[in-house]
């Protein structure tokens, strides 16, 4: 008999991630708050469901997908006034959070999972919209090694790079870490291909110069920001679609926060947090929901 997994959250990662779990054997019951989310997901296979509730009613695994940690913390834990999911959640499943929080909220969620006998991981994801419809995400876990390797069975279906970070918070931590230098590599390249292109040169061509040089890196490579330089990445797209300015200045808040309960030194985080901030208000008009390669714009003098 298939897997049950109940799957709450299926904005443009989660969509993605559901329909590969059907197509990797999972039973999956489906909700979200949006219709086009949900018409979506049930074409892809999913059992689509009237509320987070009903999602988790006898599944094997629940996996969320939420937009930020008070989210995640009243879907899991009620708001007062109305349930939390482990009130209904069966004890014998476990829980994997795939959202981007921050560690505080990873650690409070498993607190009280942990009170109720339930078993919690944080599992954010890395690599964007096209890995998530293609089941190549990156997972950095946090939780119990056994956890852990249950966990597995149901992440291999949408990821090919799959880490223990350490304990339940760890998971987000190392995603915090990650995305921070995104920004900072991806400022900084944006940054010199402008350069090369005031000074005359085809950005096409210092590309791949800076590709077979010292400033190789992952923006460069993957996901270059100038437009017309490389297909298929939001830069040819007018921007649209990918990774959102505004989800990157989330989790760079998400590191600053973190850098002030470690009290550690991150200038250059700081700084590009910065930059993404005054790119999203620059020329009158907000770029928060352009991709975050689009800080390539912010340079140029056109």
């Amino acid at each position: 008999m298939a897997k049950r997994v109940a799957f709450v959250g299926l904005g443009n990662m989660g969509g993605g991630m559901a329909a590969n779990l059907v197509k990797g054997g999972f039973e999956v019951n489906a909700f979200d708050l949006s219709e086009t989310a949900t018409a979506q997901a049930k074409e892809n296979g999913c059992n689509v469901v009237s509320s987070a509730i009903a999602a988790v009613a006898e599944v094997d695994f629940v996996v969320t997908m939420l937009p930020n940690g008070s989210i995640v913390e009243s879907v899991y834990i009620g708001d007062g006034k109305t349930p939390g999911l482990l009130d209904a959640i069966p004890n014998t499943a476990l829980i994997l959070d795939c959202s981007t929080i921050a560690p505080t909220n990873a650690r409070a969620v498993g607190a009280v999972a942990s009170e109720k006998s339930l078993r919690f991981v944080d599992a954010p994801v890395s690599g964007g919209v096209a890995a998530a419809a293609a089941g190549t995400l990156a997972f950095m876990v946090g939780g119990a090694e056994d956890d852990f390797e249950e966990a597995k069975l149901v992440l291999t279906a949408m990821g090919s790079n799959i880490f223990r970070a350490g304990d339940v918070g760890a998971g987000q931590a190392a995603k915090i870490c990650n995305n921070m230098l995104l920004a900072v590599h991806m400022a900084g390249t944006a940054e010199a291909l402008q350069l090369g292109v005031d000074n005359g040169l085809d950005p096409a061509v210092l590309s791949e110069i800076m590709l077979k040089s010292s400033g190789c890196n992952w923006s460069l490579e993957k996901y270059n920001p100038m437009p017309g330089v490389m297909e298929g990445v939001p830069s040819s797209n007018n921007y649209e679609g990918g990774f959102l300015v505004n989800l990157m200045l989330k989790d760079l808040g998400l590191a600053m926060e973190a850098s002030l309960n470690s009290q550690s030194s991150v200038p250059m985080g700081a700084a590009a947090r910065n930059l993404f901030n005054l790119h999203k208000h620059s020329s009158g008009e907000d770029k928060g929901d352009k991709d975050f390669s689009s800080i390539q714009q912010f340079y140029s003098k056109t």
